[in-house]
């Protein structure tokens, strides 16, 4: 299994949707209009005024369907929060989807302007763009829709509204009360939403939480993931001479900054990868049981390894799924002195390494911050977190200045969680398919303050193809995901639970 990804990939592609009838199609065809229209306005999260004005569309849009709505302001971005009418008969999901969109360059797209949706194509190993014109009847769910945020994530949001209306259609009664919160700066760590969720705890209270974002598994099986990891950062500085010198005058004499920096990250891990600061991993166990779920998870390690283009990974877990189970500590991203072209023959006067970590349940993001500030010292430098001063580079050896980002925390629910079964149980009659299963997903997503507050259980439902580039130039939604989606939306909505 673990090397059939591929022909799984295309067995679904085709039993998915090979009993699709008129309904289903014709909803497609509204879903790709209503998105076309929705990506044209701009969503840039550093832009208040794009945010503005599509919360104005969601207004709309959810009251069409009869939503009872709400801007909840925060002490940044406000939140737009829509709901059914309360029936005190019947259990509440609440589904939070975010209408916020990475930023663009134009100049890196294929395409005029990445705020109107373009249709495209498979045409050998890329894509080419058609007419809307083109799409007829019979939608080709091989065909996609490229456009900022086609992916991240509008396409969840439009496929709801018009599952909405495909259930009323068909006559269907929602056995749920429906609460929906939309996020205006999930791409910018979302870092008004505890407090925000503190302040509209009643309003948001309900039975579970489903998050609709991001791809489901690389074989494009239906896909429940139980948790993701959280993040936090630091940046390490040392110093070398005040200023850049000649290496020919000073280079075995002045204190090279690069080389500290080098020494001292190379001292955080060894050979095979694992973090060799004391501590780093404690709390974390897995029984038989939890490893025999993640090996279920149809990951191949070698077309992992051969798609990313290295021969070993490293040796924190056994496979894919089980590093994922472990706090990372990643360097993402290097800086001294300058390369290529414009390098220079000097000792360069600082280096700074950025690193993040991701997060599990079972390690706090403070702690761990403390434990890699403690290790520094250990190593002999003097841990400052302001630029030093000139007394301070007189009196100590070799500095480092570190500065703290923000911690987000990771989530996880547990996997026989009555709620997760009922996903579970849905999505594979839904789809005829075994569904896959995800522990913790290597990826962060800023729920667990709904967690932590409404004290109840969070699964991430995602909706969208894996290769959909988002975050990235040339962001799409395959055709055929807004039908699965459509499918996915209309089976949990139509179906009761019994917890």
């Amino acid at each position: 299994m673990k090397n059939t990804a591929s022909l799984v990939f295309l067995f679904l592609s085709i039993s998915l949707f090979a009993q699709d009838d008129v309904a289903i199609k014709s909803q497609v065809a509204n879903t790709i209009q209503e998105l076309k229209e929705f990506i044209a306005i701009p969503n840039d999260a550093l832009k208040p005024d794009d945010i503005d004005r599509n919360i104005m569309w969601l207004k709309r849009k959810f009251g069409e369907r009869n939503f009872n709505t709400a801007v909840l302001e925060t002490e940044n971005l406000p939140l737009f929060f829509a709901a059914t009418p309360v029936d005190n008969e019947k259990p509440t999901v609440l589904i939070y989807m975010h209408l916020d969109g990475q930023s663009v360059d134009p100049s890196k797209w294929d395409q005029p302007d990445p705020y109107k949706m373009v249709l495209k194509v498979p045409e050998d190993d890329s894509f080419k763009i058609v007419s809307f014109d083109e799409l007829g009847d019979d939608i080709n769910y091989d065909w996609r829709l490229f456009g900022r945020s086609t992916s991240d994530d509008k396409s969840p949001i439009v496929v709801f509204l018009n599952t909405i209306d495909l259930l009323k259609k068909d006559g269907k009664e929602i056995p749920f009360n429906v609460k929906v919160i939309l996020d205006s700066e999930e791409e910018k760590s979302s870092k008004p939403l505890p407090k925000a969720i503190k302040q509209y705890r009643e309003l948001l209270e309900a039975d579970f939480l489903m998050i609709v974002d991001g791809p489901v598994h690389a074989t494009g099986a239906p896909t429940i993931v139980y948790g993701c990891r959280g993040i936090t950062t630091l940046s390490l500085t040392t110093y070398g001479p005040i200023k850049p010198q000649h290496s020919g005058h000073y280079g075995n004499y002045a204190p090279n900054p690069g080389f500290q920096l080098a020494q001292l990250l190379a001292s955080m891990k060894d050979a095979d990868g694992k973090v060799t600061i004391p501590g780093y991993y404690d709390g974390i166990t897995i029984d038989e049981t939890t490893k025999s779920i993640l090996q279920s998870v149809p990951d191949s390690d070698e077309e992992i390894a051969e798609k990313l283009q290295f021969k070993s990974a490293e040796k924190v877990g056994g496979f894919y799924q089980e590093a994922l189970q472990y706090p990372s500590l990643n360097i993402r991203g290097l800086g001294s002195g300058w390369i290529g072209e414009k390098a220079r023959t000097i000792v360069p006067e600082s280096a700074t390494a950025e690193l993040d970590l991701r997060l599990v349940v079972e390690t706090d993001g403070n702690r761990l911050k403390k434990l890699v500030k403690d290790h520094i010292a250990q190593q002999g430098f003097t841990v400052l977190d302001h630029e030093p001063s000139k007394e301070e580079r007189m009196q100590y050896d070799k500095i480092v200045t570190v500065k703290e980002g923000s911690v987000t925390d990771a989530f996880r629910t547990e996997l026989d969680n009555p709620y997760g079964q009922f996903l579970t149980e849905n999505l594979k009659n839904t789809f005829g398919s075994n569904v896959v299963q995800i522990r913790t997903m290597g990826g962060t997503v800023p729920i667990a303050p709904f967690i932590n507050e409404l004290k109840i259980p969070a699964f991430i439902v995602p909706m969208v193809n894996p290769d959909n580039n988002q975050h990235s130039p040339n962001e799409n939604v395959k055709i055929g995901q807004l039908a699965y989606g459509i499918k996915m939306f209309y089976g949990i909505l139509s179906t009761k639970v019994n917890p």
